[in-house]
């Protein structure tokens, strides 16, 4: 099989990390008989030096012409004084809106060759963390508009949030479409007790429940279940909630894990052409000093095969590469916890997975 991906490189450890998801991926490839081509593609602070754009109209058709789309990271501390539609971040948003990818999903996972990096007490890790987190991607206050004026002698800022039911209705589907896939319970996390469009979120959620009779539906407050994922993550199967929601929870849900840098996450649509990426940032600090788990990267790729791609067998040898290689004792920085592990750098981890692929 043929497939065409965009390399978004980035910024920071990017480029690090994609080159070791490249690896693995040629290693697929070699193994199971398909051949991957690759476009490079400007965006973020990269971007804005090279372009003064965060993503130029030309490198987005780049992505629109590829099957799926592979990121690093963007950002960093060099891009924090520009104006804001410049900034780096502005180019993934908008990356977002053209694929048209409006549901992030992201699993919080704990690898048991980890469980001692998870800050949680070793009781609750045993009861397992195994969850997904589907977060509306395209929506909500990101998206509204955003206004600073000056009123009675001060600066006010104003930030919009809006919702349609159609666009609750299309993320919800898929929360029950994954819960489906899964244990069959769904959590529909909002602040209907506060916001009218946490109130619409409910109302069509628990309509949409009469179709999915094999799902469980759940209500919680965002408040409640920040608290719930670090007193008792087991509780959880799958989690659907807004975008301002879902980005907090999210990064929330990824630490008690044990580190950011072993979780991936992919963005869907109404096509299989997704956007995939790990969900740690550029960190600047250790750039280019070999130093980053490339850990998530390797297995965003692995979620573009088995989502985008339809190769089920080749994500399974790749999710499968990552355990043998933590089995080997080998970690990177930010996961050694134990004396008996070896510490590598990016490359080496890369070079360990791609060994293990078969």
């Amino acid at each position: 099989m043929e497939k065409k991906i965009a390399l978004i490189r980035g910024d920071g450890i990017g480029p690090e990390i994609i080159v070791q998801a490249v690896k693995v991926l040629d290693q697929v490839a070699r193994v199971y008989g398909h051949s991957f081509s690759y476009t490079d593609v400007d965006m973020g602070g990269n971007a804005i030096d090279k372009w003064g754009d965060p993503l130029p109209q030309a490198e987005l058709e780049k992505c629109l012409a590829s099957d799926s789309v592979l990121l690093g990271a963007v950002g960093g501390p060099k891009w924090n004084d520009v104006p804001g539609p410049m900034r780096p971040e502005k180019g993934l948003l908008r990356l977002r809106a053209a694929m048209e990818v409006y549901s992030n999903n992201r699993p919080a996972k704990i690898w048991p060759q980890l469980a001692s990096a998870s800050p949680l007490k070793p009781e609750l890790v045993e009861k397992g963390i195994d969850f997904i987190i589907v977060r509306e991607l395209t929506g909500g206050i990101y998206f509204g508009s955003h206004s600073t004026r000056q009123e009675g002698g001060q600066a006010v800022a104003e930030d919009i949030l809006t919702y349609s039911a159609e666009e609750i209705r299309r993320i919800g589907r898929i929360g029950f479409e994954t819960a489906r896939k899964r244990k069959g319970r769904l959590c529909s996390v909002e602040k209907s007790n506060v916001l009218d469009s946490s109130r619409l979120w409910k109302k069509v959620m628990h309509e949409l429940a009469g179709e999915y009779p094999d799902v469980v539906l759940s209500d919680m407050l965002v408040d409640n279940c920040a608290m719930q994922i670090v007193r008792d993550p087991s509780q959880f199967d799958v989690i659907v909630t807004e975008n301002m929601f879902g980005d907090i929870l999210s990064d929330e849900a990824s630490m008690i894990t044990g580190s950011i840098g072993t979780i991936p996450s992919s963005s869907l649509g109404a096509t299989t052409r997704g956007l995939y990426e790990p969900i740690h940032g550029s960190a600047p600090d250790i750039a280019g000093q070999d130093a980053a788990n490339p850990i998530g990267t390797i297995l965003a790729a692995g979620m573009m095969l088995r989502f985008s791609f339809d190769m089920e067998r080749e994500a399974d040898a790749i999710e499968q590469a990552v355990s043998d290689t933590l089995d080997a004792g080998f970690r990177t920085a930010d996961i050694l916890s134990s004396t008996d592990c070896v510490k590598v750098g990016c490359t080496r981890m890369g070079e360990e997975i791609a060994n293990r692929i078969q």
